[in-house]
C-alpha cells in the first residue's frame, strides 16, 4: 500500500460554492430516473433476457417512477428489440416517460432514433467523456476537440429529432465530471445548451454524474452549486445528478447534490451498478420518508420487491442494506430490545404524533415489514425486555417483569448452547415446557369451594400415580388451595405474587395466570397457568411454580413420609 502514488483528482470550483450549507434538509423529491436496465443491467455477470427486462420495467412502474432509462439501443439487438417492444406493444404508460443512451456518434445516433420510432415521449442521454484522465489517456484529444464531440453530437441530436415520429427531450452529461476541471464542465455543457437552447416548454436536462466517486461529498456539493449557479438558460435547464459509489457515499453525495441546485436524480433500486454501484434509490427515498418528505415512490411492500429484484438480477439484498436488508429492524442486544419494546408500549399508550421509537429510524410496517420476527430477535445475546416482548407480540403472553428475567436466562441459555438464534415458535416452546401447566411431581386434578366467610376447597392432587383429596380455607380460592399445598403437604414458602390475563389468540381466548413464590433461602420460582378457566389457569400457575421449586430442591414428594416425618421444603 504506497500511498506516494496517489492524490487528490478533483477540481473545486474557482469560487466559493456553499450556499448548500445553509439548507437543513430536503424539502420535496427530485424527478427520479431509474438507470436500472442500462446502468443496473450492464453491471450483472448475466444480463437480463429481453422478458426478464420487460418484468422489471413493470417493476419499475409499480414502484412509481415516471422516467425509466430502458438502454443503449444501439448497443445490442436486445436492447433495440427491447424498446421496440415497449413501443410497439404500447407498454408505455402516457405519464411514463423512457431514456435512451447514446454516444455522440453519427451512425450510434441514427439508429437510436431507428430505435425510437413512434414513441410517445423520450429523453435521448447524449454523452461524452470530459475529464483529465479520459482526454489525455483514452481520447488523446485537447479541450476545444472534446467540446467538438459534444457539439457535433448536439446538432445530430437535433437533426435526427427532427426527423423522427415522437416527442423528445434532450439531456447531456460530461462524462466523470468529478474528474473534470469544473470551469470546462460549465463551458462544455454551456456549448451544447447554446445548440438546443431549452425553453420553458422544452427544457433540457444537463447531468453531472459522479462516474467515479473521487472525493468526499461537500466537494461534489459545492461543484454542483457551482454549475447550476453558471449554466446558461438556468431556469430552463433540468439539473441532474448521477452518483456512483466508489468511496462509498452515493447517497451522501446524492443528498448534499440536491442541497446544492439538483432537482433528479438517476440511480437503481439497491444501488445494483458498475463496480461498487449506482446510488441506491430505495436508501435516498426511504431518507426523505424518515423527514416526513413525500418521496412519491411506493416502498410499501419492500419484501415483495426485493424479491422480484433478486429473482430478475440473481442480485442479492445485504442483510444490512439499509431499510431493505433483512437485519436492519432487529434488534439482538437486550439494551436495545428493551428500549424499543418500551418505546412500543409509549405509543400505544400516548398515541404520539410522530415516530420517535429508539433505534428504528421508521415504523418498519410503513415498508411491509412484521414487528414479529422483524424487529427483535433472540440469541445468547438478547434480554428479557426482547424475550417477553417476543411472547407479548406474537402470544399475547405478558409475563411479569420479574419472570420475564427468569425466563429471559432460560432463553439466553438454549441459544448459547445451541449457538443459533432462537425463533419465536421455539421462544414460546421453552415456555410452555418450562413454566406452564407443570404437573410433576405434584399434580393438580380438581378443586370444590364453599364459600362463608371464607372459602372452603377440597382439592384433589396426585402423587406417585396416586390420587388424594385435601381440606383447605383461605380469604379467598387462590389462598385456600395455597395453605393446603403448605399446611397438608408441608411444602413451604412465601411472597406468593399473582397477574393475569386473557390471551385473546384466535377465537378463543384463555386465561393465562402466572404466580411467583420465593422459598426459604429467598429464591423465587415462577409458574403459569392457561386454561379456558380463569381459576383453573392460577391454580395451575400456583402447581407450576411449587412443582419447579420442588424439583430443584429434588425432595421426595410422598404424602406419608411428608406427614410422619415433618420434612418441610
Amino acid at each position: 500500500m504506497n500511498i506516494e502514488k496517489y492524490s487528490r483528482g478533483y477540481f473545486m470550483p474557482p469560487v466559493k460554492s456553499l450556499k448548500w450549507t445553509e439548507r437543513e434538509y430536503i424539502t420535496e423529491s427530485p424527478t427520479w430516473c431509474s438507470v436500472d436496465l442500462r446502468d443496473g443491467n450492464q453491471a450483472l455477470v448475466v444480463p437480463m433476457s429481453l422478458e426478464e427486462k420487460l418484468e422489471y420495467f413493470q417493476l419499475l412502474l409499480q414502484v412509481g417512477f415516471k422516467e425509466i432509462e430502458v438502454g443503449f439501443p444501439a448497443a445490442s439487438e436486445t436492447e433495440f428489440a427491447f424498446l421496440r417492444r415497449l413501443i410497439e406493444q404500447d407498454l408505455i404508460p402516457d405519464d411514463v416517460t423512457i431514456q435512451v443512451l447514446t454516444q455522440s456518434r453519427e451512425h450510434i445516433i441514427r439508429k437510436t432514433f431507428e430505435a425510437l420510432q413512434g414513441v410517445n415521449k423520450a429523453v435521448v442521454h447524449l454523452y461524452n467523456s470530459t475529464s483529465v484522465a479520459q482526454r489525455e489517456q483514452v481520447f488523446k484529444k485537447s479541450e476545444e476537440e472534446i467540446i467538438d464531440i459534444a457539439v457535433n453530437g448536439a446538432k445530430m441530436l437535433k437533426k435526427y429529432a427532427d426527423e423522427t415520429e415522437g416527442d423528445f427531450q434532450f439531456q447531456y452529461s460530461p462524462e466523470s465530471f468529478t474528474g473534470t476541471e469544473v470551469e470546462f464542465a460549465l463551458d462544455i455543457c454551456n456549448r451544447v445548451l447554446d445548440i438546443w437552447k431549452p425553453t420553458v416548454k422544452n427544457k433540457v436536462i444537463i447531468n453531472l454524474p459522479a462516474t467515479v466517486s473521487i472525493s468526499m461529498p461537500h466537494v461534489y456539493a459545492s461543484q454542483i452549486e457551482y454549475m447550476s449557479d453558471h449554466l446558461n438558460y438556468r431556469d430552463n435547464v433540468i439539473l441532474s445528478l448521477h452518483p456512483h459509489n466508489d468511496r462509498g457515499t452515493g447517497v451522501a453525495d446524492a443528498e448534499l447534490g440536491m442541497l446544492a441546485g439538483a432537482e433528479r436524480v438517476e440511480g437503481t433500486l439497491f444501488g445494483n451498478g458498475e463496480r461498487t454501484g449506482n446510488v441506491d434509490i430505495v436508501t435516498l427515498a426511504l431518507n426523505m420518508f424518515s423527514h416526513g418528505v413525500d418521496p412519491k415512490l411506493n416502498f410499501e411492500n419492500i419484501p415483495e420487491i426485493i424479491s422480484m429484484y433478486e429473482e430478475l438480477t440473481k442480485m442479492k439484498v445485504h442483510e444490512r442494506h439499509p431499510y431493505g436488508g433483512e437485519l436492519v429492524f432487529t434488534a439482538f442486544s437486550g439494551s436495545h430490545q428493551d428500549a424499543i419494546a418500551k418505546g412500543m408500549k409509549w405509543r400505544e399508550e400516548k398515541e404520539c404524533q410522530y415516530w420517535t421509537v429508539p433505534y428504528l429510524l421508521i415504523d418498519p410496517m410503513d415498508i411491509g415489514r412484521e414487528y414479529e420476527g422483524d424487529i427483535i430477535r433472540i440469541n445468547s445475546q438478547s434480554g428479557k425486555g426482547g424475550i417477553g416482548y417476543v411472547l407479548q407480540q406474537k402470544y399475547r403472553l405478558d409475563l411479569p417483569a420479574e419472570m420475564r428475567e427468569s425466563f429471559g436466562y432460560s432463553v439466553k441459555n438454549v441459544s448459547d448452547r445451541k449457538h443459533k438464534e432462537l425463533m419465536p415458535n421455539e421462544i414460546y416452546d421453552i415456555f410452555i415446557n418450562e413454566y406452564v401447566n407443570i404437573n410433576t411431581p405434584v399434580e393438580f386434578i380438581n378443586y370444590k369451594f364453599t364459600q362463608n366467610d371464607h372459602y372452603d376447597t377440597i382439592v384433589s392432587i396426585r402423587m406417585k400415580n396416586e390420587v388424594h383429596e385435601f381440606n383447605g380455607v383461605g380469604n379467598g380460592r387462590l389462598d385456600a388451595i395455597s395453605n393446603v399445598l403448605q399446611t397438608q403437604l408441608g411444602i413451604y414458602y412465601k411472597d406468593l405474587v399473582y397477574k393475569e390475563h386473557a390471551q385473546e389468540i384466535g377465537s378463543g381466548s384463555n386465561a393465562v395466570s402466572y404466580v411467583g413464590i420465593t422459598d426459604m433461602d429467598g429464591v423465587v420460582y415462577w409458574g403459569c397457568g392457561i386454561d379456558a378457566d380463569i381459576m383453573t389457569s392460577s391454580v395451575k400457575a400456583l402447581f407450576s411454580a411449587v412443582n419447579k421449586m420442588v424439583s430443584s430442591l429434588q425432595l421426595p414428594v410422598d404424602k406419608e413420609f411428608i406427614l410422619s416425618s415433618g420434612k418441610r421444603f
